[in-house]
């Protein structure tokens, strides 16, 4: 692939790295889907709701009826337990190379004590006024997502789990499609094991979505439903929102790297095509350095042409159609961009990155110098690599405790304090036209 790609500056830039809210149309391929599926063309939304709609009242018949439908599943179980996955691993079903064993458990033991040390805690304080703190909670039972494709989503378990384990979540229900075989990857399985994840629901999309909010016959309803998936899986998500949770509606990824002279091009290469072989991903570099901008192109061709198949094709087309280069004349004019583009992924290649993080306001994870890449944080770094997309780290967060936790205000007024904000109060009640409230506070007043 000839990779030719027109370098940006000043407004032009600005403009491109503006996010512009907007209903888009759906693609051909969302649209053959819901024909294939529905009969007709609708729209993804109507589609979702369809199906939400048909598990709640259908129940656990109504969900295998989609998973026959959609998935074009040949059996029909829906459920494994902690039980079952234990007897997987004795008959030997669960086998998997030492080296990924052991990576596992190292990510799981890097994820964990990255959110062990989460201040979490609630607090109380106690006065003349009376008490007044809050109380700091898990929620009580999660629903985690993981999308089934080419390859297992390890990293995205782990990623999800581990927080809301360390939150003190005691009840998750893992939902993935199964294999061929009728079971998910043996790496998922042995790693919800590992994680102590008693209920497993056989079944993807939206449906999945619905029967975790929901419940069916043999699952109980979860609190909040998290995890990544396509547009059906977002839609699902956002649809059951009100209901039950939803702790983030995670789209296409994206990264921005910010490099100056000091970056070695191979690496700037590299891990821009790292975010390039997601499907739909947008790679972006904004450089103060003009020699990286005219190196880029020819080490990018290089390394995509060493790439294996299909993850060349996949990056070809990240590169060709979401790529964008910016050029930038002053690190204050490189942060503002990044700032303006509100990346999940801000990577800093810079001679001294540490002296910029005071610039940055807007990104789901910072990436600081050339040993912190992004690929890193995707498995064993500690933070969740469940980051705000699409230019949403300008108000949320990454995956973090506070994802699977509750907050209770505690109000315990004395006498004193009554004594002392009683009327105002009252008069602020009546201002707002409410006098059952002003007269509830005042006969604490009037009758001592």
């Amino acid at each position: 692939m000839k990779v030719s790609l027109p370098i940006l500056q000043g407004e032009e830039a600005r403009l491109a790295l503006s996010r512009r809210p907007g209903q888009a149309a759906p693609s051909q391929a969302l649209q053959a889907r819901t024909a294939e599926i529905f009969g007709q063309v609708i729209p993804p939304a109507e589609a979702v709701r369809r199906i939400l709609a048909s598990v709640r009242s259908g129940g656990e018949a109504a969900l295998i009826g989609w998973n026959r439908r959609i998935d074009r599943r040949g059996d029909d179980r829906l459920y494994l337990n902690q039980s079952d996955l234990d007897q997987l691993w004795e008959n030997g079903q669960l086998t998997l190379e030492e080296d990924l064993e052991q990576a596992i458990q190292l990510a799981v033991a890097r994820v964990t004590a990255f959110h062990r040390s989460q201040p979490a805690q609630g607090w109380i304080q106690s006065g003349a006024g009376g008490t007044l703190g809050q109380l700091v909670l898990p929620l009580e039972r999660v629903g985690i997502y993981v999308p089934a494709g080419s390859a297992p989503l390890i990293s995205s378990l782990i990623m999800t789990a581990v927080p809301a384990l360390v939150a003190g979540v005691t009840e998750l229900v893992l939902a993935t499609p199964p294999g061929p075989g009728g079971l998910p990857h043996p790496a998922l399985l042995h790693t919800a094991r590992q994680l102590g994840i008693g209920e497993l629901l056989l079944a993807g999309g939206a449906q999945a979505i619905a029967a975790m909010a929901y419940g069916l016959e043999g699952l109980r309803p979860v609190d909040k439903v998290v995890g990544p998936g396509n547009t059906f899986v977002v839609l699902a998500q956002q649809q059951i929102y009100g209901e039950t949770g939803a702790a983030t509606l995670p789209g296409p990824t994206e990264t921005l790297i910010v490099a100056d002279g000091s970056a070695r091009v191979s690496w700037v290469a590299a891990d821009l095509l790292a975010q390039a072989e997601h499907v739909g991903a947008q790679p972006v570099l904004v450089s103060l350095s003009t020699e990286l901008l005219a190196e880029l192109p020819g080490e990018l061709e290089r390394q995509l042409a060493a790439l294996p198949q299909p993850n060349r094709s996949w990056a070809e087309e990240s590169i060709g159609h979401r790529t964008l280069l910016v050029r930038a004349i002053t690190p204050k004019e490189a942060f503002e961009l990044a700032n303006r583009y509100a990346p999940e992924h801000l990577c800093l290649l810079l001679e001294r990155p540490w002296d910029y993080l005071g610039l940055i306001r807007n990104a789901g994870g910072i990436f600081v110098g050339e040993s912190s890449m992004e690929a890193l944080g995707d498995y064993l770094a500690g933070p969740s690599h469940v980051m705000p997309t699409g230019g949403t780290a300008r108000f949320a967060s990454p995956i973090n405790l506070r994802d699977f936790q509750k907050i209770i205000s505690l109000v315990g007024v004395s006498a004193e304090a009554l004594q002392q904000t009683g009327r105002p109060a009252a008069t602020l009640a009546r201002a707002e036209g409410l006098e059952a409230h002003a007269r509830a506070i005042l006969s604490r007043l009037d009758q001592g």
